[in-house]
């Protein structure tokens, strides 16, 4: 099944299209938020139709900025932060100065459906062609120098049935996809906080401070980071959200300066989270993987144990990991912006456990043989996420270049 012939036309986007800017109302004028007309950013730009937006603003505020508004049923894309992000919106919408509305000439000429599609097909190159240190961004003449291919407007509406049908069984697949994804941690969670509320024979309720202390970490100055070293500096990017030791790769931060001996980390050392750098970080935990390594830096807590506590250190690490130590550590948890704890008031958090060593290895055991059955479980589906997500890119590059040669559907059933 071909889409397009070789002997194709190609014209500029900036000679099909208009390339509308927008704008920031004041934000010193609260009642220029308070309107019905959709004002949207890159964070509304989460799927393929833009169908509502975290603000609204007045018709005032569209007179006295730069914004403009994009008619229903046209393109938007992301041309600073973002990039490489385009949408279609389903109603008339403002946008800011990171968006542009891409809106054809003459519909008799390159119809909208065609373009969002050939747009997704080129999103790579718009993403790469982005500079700046902090922000990156992608110029208006390049924008318009694209080179689009210009079949008849039949062949257009041709070329978007196929895909319309193709990608919408992909993005069925997707979502099964992701549901069996986020079913597959729900199932282990709901397991694991199962074995901590039951508790059974044996078990003892205490404080967190009964039977450990929490040591802060070392203030260690970031003029002697570096991107290679012998000593690596553990960060809360080191760690899980869902707890584990997380290797940070080229984020990795060494470590060039004098260290104290005191900070120096042992394998299997326990360390937990005291900071929410990010969403649901604040009380994870990690067991060092490597001695004279790691340096326990500020804001993670190393729990030292008391000597007469009896301690199996994956049932603590499933135990922090639950719904009701979470929720704790939460209740202690102060600031605005990113939100901290201490070991005082970890200290106070309730836990419970078997007294015998023999009792927490064998369920930290079962929790470990059923989170590996999980993970495996997880790698597979997202294993099939990532292929969906080659497929769709793969389909719109052939459907542009004349080399889609046979039905989508084939595809997908190989994938699925």
């Amino acid at each position: 099944m071909s889409t397009l012939s070789p002997h194709r036309n190609f014209c500029s986007l900036g000679d099909l299209c208009q390339l509308i800017g927008g704008g920031t109302p004041s934000k010193k004028n609260e009642d220029f938020y308070k309107g019905d007309i959709p004002w949207a950013t890159v964070r509304d730009m989460k799927h393929d139709v833009i169908t509502r937006t975290d603000f609204k603003i007045t018709e005032d505020a569209v007179k006295n900025s730069s914004t403009n508004i994009i008619k229903a049923g046209n393109v938007v894309i992301a041309t600073r932060v973002g990039l490489g992000k385009i949408s279609i919106i389903d109603q008339d919408t403002a946008i800011n100065q990171d968006l542009r509305g891409v809106v054809p000439k003459s519909t008799e000429v390159l119809t909208v459906r065609y373009l969002f599609w050939w747009l997704k097909s080129v999103a790579h190159r718009i993403e790469q062609e982005g500079t700046g240190a902090t922000v990156k961004g992608v110029k208006l003449p390049f924008v318009k120098s694209l080179q689009i291919p210009l079949p008849s407007l039949s062949e257009q509406k041709r070329i978007v049935a196929i895909l319309d049908e193709a990608f919408a069984g992909i993005d069925q697949a997707i979502t099964n996809t992701e549901k069996n994804l986020a079913h597959a941690r729900e199932v282990f969670e709901s397991y694991l906080n199962s074995v901590f509320t039951r508790k059974g024979v044996g078990w003892v309720d205490k404080k967190l401070g009964d039977i450990c202390s929490i040591k802060h970490g070392f203030a260690f100055k970031s003029k002697f980071f570096s991107n290679d070293g012998e000593y690596i500096v553990l960060t809360p990017g080191s760690f899980y959200e869902k707890g584990g030791f997380r290797d940070q790769g080229k984020k990795i931060k060494y470590y060039l300066g004098e260290i104290p001996d005191a900070y120096i980390l042992s394998k299997g050392d326990f360390l937990i989270a005291m900071t929410e750098q990010a969403a649901g970080l604040l009380g994870s935990s990690l067991i060092v993987p490597a001695a004279n390594r790691f340096l326990h830096n500020q804001r993670l807590g190393l729990v030292q144990i008391n000597d007469e506590t009896v301690w199996d250190n994956d049932f603590f690490h499933h135990q922090f990991n639950t719904q009701y130590f979470r929720n704790s550590v939460q209740k202690t948890a102060s600031g605005v912006k990113v939100r901290h704890t201490s070991p005082k008031k970890l200290a106070d958090i309730s836990i419970s456990f078997p007294t015998k060593l023999s009792a927490q290895k064998k369920i930290s055991a079962q929790l470990n043989k059923m989170e590996s059955e999980i993970q495996h479980l997880q790698s597979i589906y997202q294993k099939k996420l990532n292929a969906l997500a080659e497929l769709k890119q793969s389909i719109l590059q052939k459907a542009f270049t004349g080399e889609l040669t046979h039905s989508p559907e084939q595809e997908l059933a190989e994938v699925c």
